[in-house]
């Protein structure tokens, strides 16, 4: 594994994946901006055969993916056979949003992750949980990602750490790559960014947006030798949204930018 490999999060093209011609040329735009890597997310169906024949013949590797929660609950094997054709060992969820609030939903999580984490472990792979803001809720005055961490270990659930949620959870991005040191095989990277917005007659308000990385205001100078410090192997680029630029336009200025950073 060579240090500082920066992969595409193909949910930021998604919209051109919809099918077998979409992502072959979505694969193709990818790996000629400098991608070596990617994270399979928000494909159409489209095999996984091909989804790996497609990256392999752009020299692309398969870091990880994003799949269905519920789809591990019920069909672990077909996930495990996908990875195994990818020769992808870190598969993720990007979330959970309902039925596990609170403590309970927490120890309820656990639960069905229990059986889940135990089988891929015996094939080689771990699981990742991929974090929103919603997890920095407070619950009797303690975190939900807090309640989630103190009762795991690093072996039973890696974190896919998305710094732009961190902060916009009010979270620290820094001290929580820190904090997840050994722990965080793979992190998500975007920016964000405060817009003025402004209706003729009404006073200006101002938002927060993703934003390409290096074009916002997180810490990268900080946040970039902490995720290397802590084990990262690789730094997927994310934009959900990407506003007046099309996704390939985000991720080639992203990419460059953190080449200028000193990663590739």
């Amino acid at each position: 594994m060579k240090e500082h490999v920066v992969a595409a999060q193909m949910y930021t093209v998604r919209e051109f994946c919809k099918d077998l011609e979409g992502v072959k040329t979505s694969m193709e735009k990818v790996a000629r901006i400098g991608y070596t890597a990617v994270q399979v997310s928000g494909f159409g169906d489209v095999s996984a055969s091909d989804v790996g024949k497609i990256a392999a013949d752009n020299g692309l590797t398969i870091a990880s993916s994003h799949m269905n929660w519920e789809r591990f609950m019920t069909d672990l094997d077909g996930i495990i056979e996908e990875h195994q054709i990818w020769n992808c060992k870190h598969p993720a969820i990007g979330g959970i949003f309902r039925g596990y609030e609170g403590a309970e939903g927490v120890k309820r999580f656990l639960g069905d992750l229990a059986p889940i984490a135990e089988k891929l472990a015996t094939v080689g792979m771990d699981f990742s949980y991929h974090n929103h803001s919603h997890e920095f809720a407070k619950y009797d005055g303690q975190r939900w990602i807090d309640l989630l961490l103190a009762a795991t270990t690093p072996a039973q659930l890696k974190m896919e750490l998305d710094v732009y949620w961190v902060q916009h959870g009010g979270g620290d991005p820094i001290a929580w790559i820190k904090k997840m040191r050994g722990r965080m095989p793979v992190v998500h990277f975007k920016d964000m960014i405060v817009v003025m917005e402004q209706s003729a007659g009404a006073p200006p308000t101002w938002k927060q947006t993703m934003a390409e990385i290096g074009e916002g205001n997180l810490n990268w100078e900080l946040i970039l030798p902490a995720a290397h410090r802590g084990g990262v192997e690789y730094y997927l680029v994310e934009q959900d949204l990407t506003y007046e630029r099309t996704p390939f336009e985000s991720l080639e200025i992203s990419y460059r930018n953190l080449v200028k950073m000193g990663l590739r």
